[in-house]
């Protein structure tokens, strides 16, 4: 961890609060602790997340960890919502939880534009954390909702009726609980004061917009085995980051 504080305070251009950085650190023991207990993550999972942890809480501060803290509660009871459904289906994530890989396709962007947002241009690049963090949310709530509440889905190029879980397909329950989460993120991150009103329905629709982007990546290069998963998860937040960057 001590390699961790350094790197981040080098990337931050050294404006970090050795105290912030402190207790960032203790926060992040307890928070991983937790989500491990609950079985959100693996134990590289909880690895992972540790460092998209710290990283947040000394970049960004107090408000960037409730932001975190409202991703994972949002995409853990979504997780379990209809896990047996979820299991008839296949779909069903592993009970151990998301696993190293899966925490960082989902959360690095956002750690990256955090440690920016403490080296310069703070509002805009913590508008762009939060929207992919809004984005995160969003693709997962609306991918587990979507599975547990339905059986088929529709292809977003196409139309065509495919089984829900199905890469690049989509449902309205589903892309309603996707902007509902995203909607939920921005919201707590307006209240921790990362955001403003207005900047927040900017991440939200920036969250929205990439969780539709992730859909359309399903199809085009996750479905043709061009990328995996967690690339196309990636790449969803990243875009969700770079709208947020343009509206703001």
């Amino acid at each position: 961890m001590p390699n961790l504080f350094l790197s981040t305070w080098v990337l931050a251009g050294g404006d970090l609060d050795p105290r912030r950085c402190g207790l960032a650190l203790l926060v992040t023991l307890v928070f991983t602790a937790v989500a491990r207990w609950l079985r959100g993550v693996s134990l590289s999972g909880s690895i992972a997340g540790a460092v998209i942890c710290f990283v947040l809480y000394s970049a960004a501060g107090f408000g960037a960890f409730l932001a975190l803290v409202s991703v994972f509660v949002l995409t853990w009871v979504a997780t379990r919502f209809g896990y047996q459904r979820k299991q008839k289906l296949g779909t069903a994530e592993n009970r151990r939880g998301r696993t190293g890989a899966q925490v960082l396709a989902n959360l690095v962007t956002a750690a990256g534009f955090a440690v920016l947002s403490a080296v310069g241009a703070k509002r805009l690049f913590l508008a762009a954390a939060v929207a992919a963090l809004a984005e995160a949310a969003a693709d997962t709530v609306s991918s587990e909702f979507g599975q547990a509440l339905g059986d088929t889905a529709r292809l977003i190029t196409t139309g065509e009726v495919v089984p829900a879980g199905t890469n690049g397909g989509v449902s309205l329950i589903g892309t309603f609980s996707g902007i509902f989460a995203a909607a939920m993120v921005c919201g707590v991150s307006f209240l921790a004061g990362l955001v403003s009103p207005k900047g927040a329905v900017f991440c939200a629709v920036a969250g929205a917009m990439g969780m539709v982007a992730d859909s359309y990546l399903g199809v085009l290069l996750e479905r043709p085995n061009l990328l995996d998963n967690n690339w196309v998860n990636f790449l969803s937040t990243l875009l969700a980051a770079g709208v947020a960057l343009l509206l703001a």
